[in-house]
C-alpha cells in the first residue's frame, strides 16, 4: 500500500475507534489478571468538552492504555454527574424560551422536563470523549441518579443521620440569589473587582457614656453631633447592623466603652463592642457588625450575643426587616442608599477599592453570605482515617506538595452543608409530621412507622372531617417530605465504589475485584470537595481507600496566563481543533507543556507541533518502506563495530535505556516529561540520526538484517507512543507489516527494559566493541563531531553536500570513520602531524580538528570567532575556579562533584590553551 506524502487524520481517527469498539477492546470483566481501574471524574451532565476535560481525560487514557498493553485488566469507568444547579438552570432557561415558568409547574412536572433534557443532551460530553480517543468501557456508563445509585445515596444519608453525623440547623452559608439555593465553597468563584469603599458616619448616643466627654468632643465632634465613622463596600447592609466593633487596643476608641450609636437613616440604637478580631489598620479601625450577612460578623454576634436581622429575601431583594427599599434589588438599593446617605450628611467620602468578591460558578451572580436552616454533616470523625491514609502515603499524591494542602484542610475541617434548595437531585429523605416532628427514612411509610403516624383511610374520615373538602383533611394529616435536595457532591463522593454497586449490592464480585481503584486524575481545586470526601466515604463504607494514587493536573491558561473561560472568549473550540488537526495532535499539544500540578499555557502552536510530529513519524515509515533490499548485500559483520552494525547496536542500546527512563517517569506521573523524552527519541535520535546512519545511498539497497531491525525499532517506538497518540500509531502499526484482524497495537505488549548480556553495571556497553568507551558515549561522540562539522561548514559557506577532508592530530575521538564520513559529508578523514594549510580549525572537547576549506579562509572572520570563544571559556573557567575556591561549597559537595568540577577546570584550561595558540597563528 502506497502511503500519502502527508499524514491526513481525517477518517483515520473514526475508523480505528470504531474498530476498537467492534473488537470490544475496552470492555473489562473480572478474571485472573491484575486489575487496573480508573473511575472518570464524572463531568456534569450539562457539560461539553473543553481544554480542561481534554487534559484530564488524555492523562487518564495514557494510564489506562499503558496498563492494558502491560497485560493488566484495564477498566476505565465512564459516567456523568447530575449537577443539580447547572442542570436546573439549563432546564429553566430552556422552558423560559418556550414561555414556561418554573414557578408555574409542579415539582413532578419540572422533573419530567429535567429527565427529558438529560436524555437528549446529557450524554454529549461522553460522545465527545470518543473523538479524543478515550478508551472507556462504555458498557459500564454510570449516572449519579441511576436507580441503584440513588438508593445508595439515600441509604448513606439515613445511615449517617442514625449515627448522629447528619443534623439540621441554622448557620451561615453561601447563597445564590438567582438559583435561590445554598452553595458549597467550591461553587463560589472569587474574582478581584473594582469596588467603592464608602465611609459612613454613625451618630453616637450622647446619653450612654459616663467617661471623659471632653476627649470625645475633641475627636468626634462635628458641630454639636458626635459620630463614629466606618468603611464598607456594602452600604446597603447597614440596615442589618446590630453593633459597631473596635479593637480594645486602639487608643482612638478607648473612650467609647459602654457607648451606643445609631444606624443611619433608620436610627436603630446599637452598642459599640470591643474585640481583638478588628483590624486597626483597615478603613477607620471601626467595623460595622451585620451578623445575618457576614460569617465573621455572625461569629462576633454569637460571641457578644447580638441581635440577628436578615435584610435580604432569597432572590436578593431587600426584606421587610430592612425597613427601607423593601423589594428593591440589592444593587439598586445600594445605589439609592448611597444617594440618601449623602443627602443626610452621613456619607463622609468614597474611595476606589479593589477587593475579592464571590460569584456563583453556575449563575455568575454575586453570592450573599446568609443565615439559613440547612442540613449538615459532621466531618471530624470521618476525616481522621482519611488524613492518616494520605500522610502515611497509603494514598500517594502527585505532586507530593498537595499533601500539605490536604493536611491543613483536613485538620481544620468544618461541617458540610449538604442541602440545596432545588428540585433536580436526590431529595432529602426527611419527613415532617403535622406536629413538626421529623423522621429520616427512605419512604413515607417507613417514616410514618417511625413517627407512629397512621395513614388515614380517606373514605372513613369524611364524616368526621372538620374540613368541607375531605382531600384537604387527608393532606393535612399526611407527612410532608423535605423540599430540598442533596448537594451534588453528596452523591459523587460514593463514585469509586458505587459504580460497582458497592453499597446497593454489597460484596458483589465486581467491587471485590476492582475496588480499591488505582489512579484518580483530577484538578487540585476539588481536592477538598471531592477527593477528600471520596477518601472519607471509602473508609467509612468499604473499610478501604478508594484509590492508591492521585494525579493533580494544572489549569489550562492562555498565553497571557488567564484561565480559559467562555466569558473571556479565550477558550478554543476543542472539537474544531480535533477536526482540523486530528485527536493525536491535540493530545500532544496539551500534554507537551503540562507538568503535574502546575498550570500550563495553551498555545495553538503546540498543536501544530503535534501535527508536525505526526508528519515526521509518517514520513519516517515512508522512507523505510521506500528502501530496496538486496540479497546480494551481505549482512553486517557482527564482529565489527563499523557501518550499520554499529548504528543498529547504538540505537538498540539507546532505545533500551530510554525505555528504562520512560518507565521511571511514567511511574512517577511525570507525563509531560515522558512525552518530551519520546519526542526527542523519535524525532532526533531515530529520524534525524539513526535513519541517516543506516539509510542506503542514492539508488543503493540495504541488507535484510538492517531493514528488519529498523522496522522492529519503528514498531517499538509506535508502541511507546501509542498511549499518548493512539490513532496514528494504530494506523502505522498496520502499515509496518501485515496484521490479522485480531491484531491491534492497543492490546500489543508494551516494550520493557531489557538487561542485555554483556552490558556493564549501567547496561551501557557491549563487550564486542574494540574500545573501552560505552555505546552511549560512542554515539554521543559521533553525533557531536558531525554537528560541529556541519556548523563549521555553515559558518564558512560550505555546502553540506560538498565533500571535504577532516584532519586530526590524535585519534582519541575518531570512533567510526565510515559513519563520520557519511553523516558529515566528508571525502576522507586523515591523521596529520602538522596543521594543514587553509584549514578551518575547531575544538571538540579538548581535541583539535581541521576541516579542509575549498576556498581561501577569511581569517579576520575566524579571528572574531576565536576571540569570542576565548572570552566564553575564560569566563567559564573563572566561575569553576571560584566554586572550587569556596570552602562552604567544598565542605558540602561530594568527592565526585568536586572531581567533576576539577575536570571541567582542566578541560577549560586546555581549550583556552588551544584557542590562544590558534589565535596567535592567525595574528602572526
Amino acid at each position: 500500500m502506497e502511503m500519502e506524502k502527508i499524514y491526513n487524520p481525517s477518517g483515520i481517527d473514526d475508523k480505528w475507534y470504531q474498530r476498537w469498539m467492534d473488537a470490544k477492546l475496552f470492555q473489562s470483566k473480572p478474571d485472573e489478571r491484575e486489575p487496573y481501574t480508573i473511575v472518570i471524574p464524572p463531568p456534569n451532565v450539562t457539560g461539553v468538552l473543553h481544554m480542561g476535560h481534554a487534559l484530564n481525560n488524555t492523562i487518564q487514557d495514557i494510564c489506562i492504555r499503558r496498563a492494558r498493553m502491560m497485560g493488566k485488566n484495564a477498566c476505565w469507568i465512564p459516567g456523568t454527574d447530575h449537577a443539580s444547579i447547572a442542570t436546573e438552570a439549563k432546564v429553566t432557561a430552556m422552558l423560559k424560551v418556550q414561555g414556561i415558568s418554573k414557578k408555574d409547574l409542579s415539582r413532578d412536572e419540572f422533573l419530567k422536563y429535567c429527565w427529558e433534557w438529560k436524555e437528549k443532551y446529557g450524554g454529549i460530553i461522553l460522545q465527545q470523549l470518543k473523538k479524543l480517543g478515550c478508551s472507556l468501557d462504555w458498557n459500564r456508563t454510570a449516572f449519579t441518579m441511576d436507580p441503584d445509585y440513588s438508593r445508595a445515596v439515600i441509604g448513606v444519608f439515613i445511615d449517617l443521620y442514625n449515627k448522629g453525623y447528619i443534623y439540621r440547623g441554622v448557620k451561615m452559608i453561601n447563597w445564590d440569589p438567582k438559583a435561590k439555593t445554598a452553595l458549597s465553597d467550591e461553587e463560589v468563584i472569587h474574582r478581584e473587582v473594582k469596588s467603592k469603599l464608602y465611609y459612613i458616619r454613625y451618630s453616637l448616643d450622647s446619653n450612654s457614656n459616663d467617661g471623659d466627654q471632653k476627649s470625645v468632643n475633641e475627636t468626634l465632634n462635628i458641630g454639636q453631633e458626635e459620630y463614629i465613622t466606618i468603611a464598607t463596600v456594602r452600604p446597603e447592609t447597614i440596615l442589618g447592623d446590630t453593633a459597631i466593633a473596635v479593637n480594645p487596643n486602639d487608643p482612638r476608641f478607648q473612650h467609647l466603652h459602654g457607648r451606643f450609636a445609631f444606624v443611619p437613616l433608620i436610627n436603630r440604637r446599637i452598642p459599640i463592642i470591643f474585640d481583638d478580631y478588628v483590624t486597626m489598620e483597615f478603613g477607620t479601625g471601626a467595623l460595622k457588625v451585620t451578623p445575618a450577612h457576614d460569617i465573621n460578623d455572625y461569629n462576633l454576634g454569637l460571641k457578644h450575643q447580638l441581635q440577628v436581622i436578615d435584610t435580604l429575601n432569597d432572590d436578593g431583594t431587600l426584606s421587610n426587616a430592612a425597613q427601607l427599599y423593601t423589594g428593591e434589588d440589592r444593587f439598586e438599593a445600594r445605589r439609592k442608599i448611597v444617594r440618601d446617605l449623602e443627602k443626610s450628611g452621613h456619607l463622609e467620602k468614597t474611595e476606589d477599592y479593589v477587593n475579592q468578591i464571590g460569584f456563583s460558578e453556575r449563575t455568575e451572580v454575586v453570592i450573599e453570605p446568609r443565615l439559613s436552616l440547612q442540613w449538615w454533616c459532621r466531618m471530624e470523625n470521618m476525616a481522621k482515617p482519611a488524613l492518616k491514609a494520605v500522610l502515611d502515603e497509603d494514598i500517594k499524591f502527585y505532586p507530593a506538595k498537595f499533601k500539605n494542602t490536604y493536611r491543613h484542610w483536613m485538620e481544620n475541617i468544618h461541617d458540610w452543608c449538604i442541602s440545596r434548595q432545588l428540585w433536580w437531585g436526590h431529595r432529602i429523605p426527611a419527613w415532617f409530621a403535622p406536629d413538626g416532628n421529623l423522621a429520616v427514612a427512605a419512604t413515607a411509610e417507613e417514616a410514618a412507622a417511625i413517627l407512629n403516624v397512621k395513614k388515614l383511610n380517606l373514605e372513613a374520615t369524611i364524616e368526621n372531617s372538620q374540613f368541607a373538602d375531605p382531600v384537604s383533611y387527608y393532606e393535612a394529616r399526611q407527612l410532608r417530605q423535605d423540599e430540598d435536595v442533596l448537594d451534588t457532591w453528596f452523591s459523587s463522593w460514593l463514585w469509586p465504589f458505587e459504580v460497582f454497586k458497592g453499597l446497593s449490592d454489597p460484596g458483589n464480585e465486581e467491587v471485590k475485584y476492582y475496588y480499591p481503584t488505582n489512579t484518580l486524575v483530577t484538578a487540585p481545586e476539588i481536592i477538598f470537595f471531592w477527593v477528600a470526601r471520596m477518601i472519607m466515604s471509602g473508609y467509612e463504607y468499604m473499610g478501604k481507600k478508594p484509590f492508591s494514587e492521585v494525579y493533580f493536573t494544572g489549569i489550562v491558561r492562555d498565553t497571557l496566563g488567564r484561565k480559559m473561560s467562555k466569558s473571556l472568549g479565550n477558550s478554543p473550540d476543542l472539537l474544531a481543533l480535533i477536526d482540523q488537526y486530528g485527536a493525536d495532535a491535540v493530545r500532544f499539544g496539551i500534554l507537551i507543556s503540562s507538568p503535574a500540578g502546575n498550570d500550563l499555557l495553551y498555545d495553538e502552536k503546540l498543536i501544530e507541533q503535534g501535527r508536525n510530529f505526526n508528519n515526521k513519524i509518517w514520513n519516517a515509515l515512508r522512507l523505510i518502506k521506500g528502501w530496496s533490499i538486496s540479497d546480494s548485500n551481505p549482512p553486517p559483520d557482527l564482529s565489527q563495530s563499523t557501518g550499520n552494525q554499529f548504528s543498529v547496536e547504538w540505537f538498540e542500546n539507546h532505545l533500551n535505556l530510554t525505555v528504562k527512563e520512560l518507565e521511571r517517569l511514567l511511574n512517577e506521573f511525570q507525563i509531560s516529561a515522558a512525552l518530551k523524552l519520546l519526542y526527542e527519541l523519535v524525532w532526533v535520535d531515530f529520524c534525524s540520526w539513526y535513519l541517516e546512519m543506516v539509510k542506503p545511498g542514492f539508488e543503493q539497497s540495504t541488507d535484510q538484517e538492517t531493514y528488519s531491525k529498523t522496522v522492529d525499532f519503528f514498531e517499538i517506538l509506535m508502541k511507546l507512543l501509542h498511549p499518548f497518540m493512539p490513532f496514528i500509531t494504530e494506523e502505522l502499526f498496520h502499515l509496518i507489516r501485515e496484521r490479522t484482524e485480531t491484531e491491534f497495537i492497543t492490546i500489543s505488549d508494551y516494550p520493557k527494559y531489557i538487561k542485555k548480556e554483556g552490558f556493564n553495571e549501567n547496561y551501557e556497553s557491549v563487550p564486542s566493541l574494540p574500545i573501552s568507551e560505552t555505546l552511549k558515549e560512542l554515539g554521543t561522540i559521533i553525533k557531536e563531531i558531525v554537528t560541529e562539522v556541519r556548523e563549521q561548514k555553515n559558518r564558512n559557506n560550505i555546502k553540506q553536500n560538498e565533500k571535504v577532508t577532516l584532519y586530526y592530530l590524535d585519534d582519541r575521538y575518531i570512533v567510526n570513520s565510515d559513519l563520520l564520513k557519511k553523516l558529515a559529508g566528508l571525502s576522507s578523514i586523515e591523521k596529520v602531524t602538522d596543521i594543514p594549510e587553509n584549514s578551518i580549525r575547531f575544538l571538540y572537547r579538548t581535541q583539535e580538528f581541521f576541516l579542509a576549506s575549498p576556498r581561501a579562509i577569511d581569517f579576520s572572520k575566524e579571528r572574531l570567532f576565536l576571540e569570542k570563544e576565548l572570552t566564553y571559556h575564560r569566563g567559564f573557567l573563572d566561575s569553576v575556579m571560584k566554586k572550587l575556591g569556596n570552602e562552604k561549597f567544598k565542605s558540602k559537595a561530594s568527592v565526585q562533584i568536586i572531581e567533576n568540577e576539577k575536570k571541567k577546570a582542566f578541560d577549560a584550561q586546555e581549550k583556552i590553551r588551544l584557542l590562544e595558540e590558534r589565535l596567535h597563528v592567525i595574528i602572526n
